[in-house]
C-alpha cells in the first residue's frame, strides 16, 4: 500500500512524504524539503529515504535540504538518488560544496544526482571523499518511467512555472491476493508456500501437504490481481485548458491527487501573471482526471485562514472529494 503525509504547515513550507509499503519492503520517497518539513520524520527515517524528488529550485521547496544533507551526506548503506528538472546537477554540486571539507577523504557515502529534460534524463554520481568535486557520469536514459521496479513505477512531466516544474506520480504494482473461496475449493491449507505463489520470480513445483504441485497452476487457479494504489504530487504550475486535458490523462483513476492551492478562483489572472493555479482549477482537473481524492497543500499565506476555507468551497463545488491535509485541522 501506499502511505502519504503532507509535512509542513499551512501557509508555509510544504513537503510530501511517501512510503510505499509492500509487507516485505518499505520504500521511502520524499517530494519537495521546504525550510521546517522533515523534522517529525526522524533521522532513521531520513536515513532510509531511497529517492528525493524536486519539483523546481525555488527557496520554499529547498530550504529544508541542509538538514536532510546533513544527515545523509555521509550515507553507507546506500546512495542518495535526487531528481529534478533542468539544472538539478548545477544546484545540486553547488549545494554539496558550499560547505569546508577537510576531514573527508575516509569517509564513504554517494550521491546520485539526475537531472530530468523533457525526452531524457543524465545523471552523475558524487562522492563525499572527494569532497563532491567530481562528476563521474552515472547512465541516464529515458525520463518515462523515471523509475520501473518490482514493487512501484514513478512517471513524471514537466509542468511551466516560468521554467520547468516537475510533478511527479507514483504508481505501486498490481497486487497479488489469494482467492479464500478458490483456496478452500481446492483443499490446500495456507502456509509458507502462500509467499512462493505470490513471488512471480520463483518457477517450478511447491511442495505442499506432501504434493508436489506446479506454481503456474496454482496462479492460475488461487491468485487474483488487483491494481495497486497510486498518488500524484503538483505544485507550483500553470494551468490552463490544454495543460488541463495533457494532465488529466496522466492522472486518470489516480487514488490521491496532492496539488497546489496558491489562489482563489477570483485572482485567476494574478494565478496566472505568477505561473501559478487557482483551486478551481485544479478541482476541475480532479473531476476531469477522476481522481479518488484531492488534497489541496501550499496555501498563500496573501490569504487569511477564512479564505482558505472559502476556496475549499470552491473546489467541493467542483469536486466534492476535496480536502486539506488531516492533520492541518481547516
Amino acid at each position: 500500500m501506499i502511505e502519504h503525509a503532507v509535512l509542513g504547515r499551512p501557509g508555509g513550507d510544504n513537503a510530501l512524504w511517501v512510503r510505499v509499503n509492500t509487507g516485505q519492503q518499505i520504500h521511502r520517497l520524499l517530494f519537495d524539503c521546504g525550510n521546517g518539513c522533515i523534522g517529525p520524520l526522524g533521522s532513521a527515517e531520513l536515513q532510509a529515504v531511497d529517492h528525493l524528488f524536486f519539483s523546481h529550485f525555488h527557496m520554499d521547496h529547498v530550504a529544508g535540504f541542509d538538514g536532510f544533507f546533513r544527515i545523509n551526506f555521509n550515507r553507507d548503506t546506500k546512495p542518495v538518488h535526487v531528481w529534478g528538472p533542468a539544472q538539478t546537477i548545477d544546484l545540486m554540486q553547488h549545494r554539496f560544496r558550499s560547505f569546508w571539507w577537510n576531514l573527508h577523504e575516509e569517509q564513504t557515502g554517494s550521491w546520485v544526482v539526475h537531472e530530468i529534460r523533457p525526452d531524457s534524463v543524465d545523471a552523475a554520481r558524487m562522492e563525499v571523499a572527494e569532497a563532491f568535486a567530481v562528476r563521474h557520469p552515472a547512465g541516464g536514459g529515458p525520463c518515462e518511467p523515471l523509475i520501473d521496479g518490482p514493487d512501484y513505477r514513478v512517471t513524471v512531466r514537466l509542468l511551466d512555472h516560468r521554467g520547468p516544474s516537475a510533478a511527479y506520480r507514483v504508481d505501486e504494482e498490481c497486487r497479488l491476493n489469494v482467492n479464500p473461496e478458490r483456496l478452500t475449493q481446492s483443499g490446500l491449507r495456507p502456509g509458507p508456500w502462500i509467499q512462493c505463489l505470490k513471488d512471480l520470480s520463483v518457477t517450478g513445483t511447491v511442495d505442499i501437504q506432501g504434493q508436489s504441485l506446479d506454481l503456474e497452476q496454482l496462479r492460475a487457479d488461487l491468485l487474483e490481481r488487483s491494481p495497486g494504489a497510486s498518488i500524484a504530487y503538483l505544485t507550483d504550475f500553470r494551468l490552463d485548458e490544454d495543460w488541463t486535458e495533457r494532465l488529466a490523462s496522466w492522472l486518470a483513476g489516480c487514488d490521491v491527487l496532492i496539488c497546489e492551492a496558491q489562489y482563489a478562483k477570483n485572482d485567476a489572472p494574478l494565478a496566472a501573471q505568477n505561473f501559478h493555479s487557482t483551486t478551481a482549477q485544479v478541482a476541475e482537473l480532479a473531476r476531469r482526471a477522476g481522481v479518488g481524492r484531492l488534497e489541496l497543500f501550499h496555501l498563500s499565506r496573501r490569504y487569511p485562514e477564512f479564505i482558505w476555507r472559502e476556496m475549499m468551497r470552491e473546489a467541493r463545488a467542483i469536486f466534492p472529494l476535496t480536502q486539506f491535509p488531516a492533520a492541518w485541522n481547516l
